[in-house]
């Protein structure tokens, strides 16, 4: 049954099409906050993402060495593609629902407001016709009253023998014209009230029951667009389930390529020094008198070097044993000294010198040292710092691997500016030939500029190729202490029996040695040596039975006995 038969239900129809507006209103908000919902959600999920993401150091190419750490930045890359389905979801909420309603409400406004009016306009114009109606029939009943009273009136005028003629004449005219008007009054009358039912019939059976029609249709429509909006509502989330599915997927595929074997191996590759591990110890027979031959030139006093008797080996132990008399001391990185070695002819051709003739690589390192590295003071060592440029700081067969890739990095650079070289030689050779497109001169500069730069990249390349093939030729030796965590020197050169010489040294550079476990040498000087450098860079020393400390190894020139073993070990 449509609206038209409640046509009698006008007051009650506008309250539930306005509450019906009402819904619609209260069905966009919630949408609304819906979308906001899921625009949080997203940005939080993005941040949670970055938060967690890896810091561009040193510290996630480590990282990023591992499958499950690959497989952590894996599933934030998924989750941060998570979060942009959720920013879908809110973009479409907003265009597909909130921005389509918002434009509808106006428009069912409108529309009910324009009904509404139309049933007002019918509604004042029967009961205006009702009011006109209702006058006519009062004038009606008024004249039909004063007819009768006229007529009694004349009857009362002409039975009286006393009235003149004259008066019962204006009596009966009187009369008549009264029943005249009575006769016109219901004439209007009746006239009128088939007017007004003819317009009632039109007002309960078409006006009305066609604006109430038009306001049911339109009612109908806003219940159709709200379920529409309940079922895109669901869709908008459903159109991202395939993606949310896939980014699911991606974190499970990472999850699945965690190898714990893989990583653990890893671990070898990342730790491993490349030191030999320590030979086994010799019998020290303290019954018998270290006999060493010492050149003429050696110190003064190594005659009482040689009759003092061997003391014990203080050199550091294998990992894992722990010597709880010993004092540590952290010594700076003491780099060679910028200046130019010493030239060979400087150097006396010592039959115990066999390391001369050895030396032009180590001559041509320190000739691409061009400036003198900064030292670090022992409060930024406490504190930890960056190892120098030629990561001298690590483990052999780690400053391998770094030395190499800062080679393949320098070769990469030099490359792209080589190719840069070249296409802007192309661009002036097409500016001589047509110029009209160009000044040749224009690019000078910047050949100029990128020529220079490919010389610097060649020269830091070189530099870096040289260390490596030094570095290959002695696969157990650091020449630098780390700069993070510095070397441990022993502080008990009085408290134990005094170390045998394993042989000679020549200091090539002045060496101060503030320092405390360090001794200052001056340059030329001759000294003994009672500890090799074990991988650390730096190399126990003796002037007398009274002094002794470390040096720089790259500050001196070591002649070994034959068959001296020391107190040599291994880290």
């Amino acid at each position: 049954r449509g609206w038209g038969t409640v046509g009698d239900q006008f007051d009650n129809l506008e309250k539930h099409t306005q509450w019906g507006i009402d819904f619609v209103e209260k069905y966009t908000k919630f949408v609304k906050e819906r979308s906001e919902i899921e625009t949080n959600y997203a940005k939080q999920i993005r941040n949670l993402s970055k938060k967690y993401q890896p810091k561009k150091n040193s510290r996630e190419e480590e990282e990023s060495k591992y499958t499950f750490c690959r497989a952590f930045l894996t599933s934030l890359n998924e989750l941060n593609d998570y979060a942009g389905q959720h920013e879908v979801i809110a973009e479409n909420l907003t265009s597909q629902i909130i921005t389509e309603l918002s434009r509808y409400l106006q428009d069912l406004k409108a529309e009910r407001k324009s009904h509404f009016h139309d049933g007002r306009k019918a509604q004042q114009h029967i009961e205006s016709s009702w009011k006109q109606l209702e006058t006519c029939k009062r004038r009606f009943e008024r004249d039909c009253k004063e007819a009768d009273r006229a007529q009694q009136y004349f009857e009362r005028m002409d039975a009286d023998i006393n009235v003149t003629k004259a008066d019962v004449e204006k009596a009966r005219q009187q009369a008549q014209v009264r029943h005249q008007m009575a006769a016109d009054s219901k004439s209007e009358y009746s006239s009128y009230l088939q007017k007004f039912n003819q317009e009632q019939n039109d007002h309960y059976f078409t006006i009305i029951p066609n604006i109430f029609q038009k306001l049911q249709d339109m009612e109908e429509r806003r219940i159709d667009r709200i379920g529409v909006c309940m079922k895109t509502f669901a869709d908008v989330d459903r159109q991202v389930l395939p993606i949310v599915g896939k980014c699911l997927d991606g974190m499970t595929k990472a999850a699945e390529s965690i190898e714990p074997k893989t990583d653990s191996k890893q671990v070898v590759e990342s730790f491993k020094s490349g030191f030999e591990p320590p030979g086994d110890v010799e019998f020290e027979d303290y019954g018998q008198a270290m006999k060493r031959t010492v050149s003429d030139t050696s110190l003064s006093n190594s005659k009482e070097a040689r009759e003092k008797p061997a003391g014990k080996s203080k050199g550091k132990l294998w990992p894992f044993i722990k010597n709880k008399n010993k004092v540590t001391h952290a010594i700076p990185h003491l780099p060679p000294p910028a200046s130019s070695p010493p030239s060979p002819s400087a150097v006396p051709n010592d039959p115990q010198s066999p390391k001369q003739q050895k030396e032009p690589l180590s001559h041509r390192l320190n000739d691409f040292m061009s400036s003198k590295p900064k030292m670090h003071c022992l409060r930024s060592l406490r504190r930890g710092g960056s190892g120098p440029e030629d990561f001298s700081h690590l483990p052999p067969e780690q400053r391998r691997k770094k030395l190499q890739g800062k080679i393949d990095e320098l070769n990469k650079d030099i490359q792209k500016e080589m190719d840069q070289r070249d296409a802007l030689t192309k661009m002036r050779d097409v500016y001589v030939k047509n110029p009209q497109m160009g000044d040749p001169a224009s690019v000078d500069p910047r050949l100029s500029e990128i020529g220079q730069n490919i010389e610097k990249l060649q020269f830091e390349a070189q530099k870096f190729e040289v260390i490596y093939l030094l570095l290959r030729s002695k696969p157990t030796s650091t020449p630098s202490p780390p700069t993070s965590s510095t070397p441990e020197f022993d502080d008990e050169f009085d408290d134990e029996e005094t170390l045998p010489t394993i042989g000679t040294c020549k200091a090539l550079y002045p060496f101060e040695g503030h320092n405390e476990g360090t001794i200052a040498v001056a340059e030329g000087e001759l000294l003994y040596v009672i500890e090799e450098d074990k991988g650390d860079g730096w190399t126990r020393v003796r002037r007398n039975e009274d002094e002794e400390g470390y040096v720089p190894s790259s500050y001196v020139e070591v002649f070994l006995e034959t068959n001296a073993k020391g107190a040599m070990t291994y880290i």
